[in-house]
């Protein structure tokens, strides 16, 4: 096993009015990605050292945590162009500024920084985590949290980087179109779809994420009497806990 990587990522809820289900926002990722290539999936990735650094100059005593939130505001502002648990000026040009510095290597610290940013790490609320316990050519250690972004004026565009594609969409509209071959999920992002689709609001997704404290999830694989299964704990919150392998999408390309 390689040592896991630690990522971070982060579901962004808009909630609709007169709807009974919020948006959530997915990118979909380039083809040329060793890791869930051309899938949609939730904004986030690896978590930098800069990023801990980041935490402890904050006063952050638990850096793994805290960390992986920074990640998780970071990689959102790079991918979508989209700033939550941000204070200060967001305007679209400032924005737009941040995450140009963000792709040439600027730090967010430095960024936060000059442009009077205060980051509110507390309005992340932990969903779950997830680490593979199989001998792929990454292992990631992901931690992913919620927030709610009521803000439809600020526009989601691609970075042409790492996604090509992004949009908004329910979590059932997403897996309906999965079910239709329209859009490739692999098998994390459909569990936690499907979990997610049971809430009809941002609120009521924190709800049932405070009765349910992250577990780590590292998915077996059982044999049964109708074939193998890829299988994930009871009781922690998923509606669905298993797939039959010959149906899963793995993370990497074979």
């Amino acid at each position: 096993m390689p040592k896991p990587i630690p990522a971070a990522t982060l579901v962004i809820f808009r909630d609709q009015p007169g709807s009974t289900a919020p948006d959530l926002l997915m990118v979909e990722r380039s083809a040329k990605m060793a890791f869930a290539a051309g899938a949609a999936v939730f904004p986030g990735g690896r978590v930098d050292d800069a990023d801990y650094d980041f935490a402890k100059t904050l006063g952050h005593d638990d850096l793994g945590e805290y960390g992986a939130r920074i990640a998780a505001i970071r990689e959102s502002i790079e991918e979508t162009g989209i700033a939550v648990a941000v204070e200060g000026d967001l305007a679209a040009p400032r924005v737009i500024e941040a995450r140009a510095a963000l792709h040439e290597g600027t730090i967010l610290s430095e960024i936060c920084s000059q442009f009077d940013w205060q980051l509110s790490l507390d309005k992340l609320v932990p969903f779950t985590r997830w680490c593979p316990p199989f001998a792929e050519k990454r292992v990631f250690d992901t931690r992913f949290y919620m927030i709610n972004h009521d803000d439809h004026a600020a526009e989601a565009t691609v970075d042409e980087t790492e996604n090509y594609n992004l949009f908004w969409s329910s979590a059932q509209a997403v897996l309906e179109k999965a079910d239709a071959g329209d859009v490739k999920i692999i098998f994390p992002t459909k569990r936690n779809l499907e979990r997610l689709a049971q809430f009809g609001s941002f609120a009521e997704a924190a709800e049932h994420s405070n009765r349910h404290p992250v577990t780590m999830v590292s998915p077996t694989i059982e044999k049964r009497d109708d074939g193998v299964h890829l299988c994930i704990p009871e009781d922690i919150g998923y509606p669905i806990t298993s797939e039959p392998m010959d149906a899963v999408q793995r993370g990497f390309k074979k």
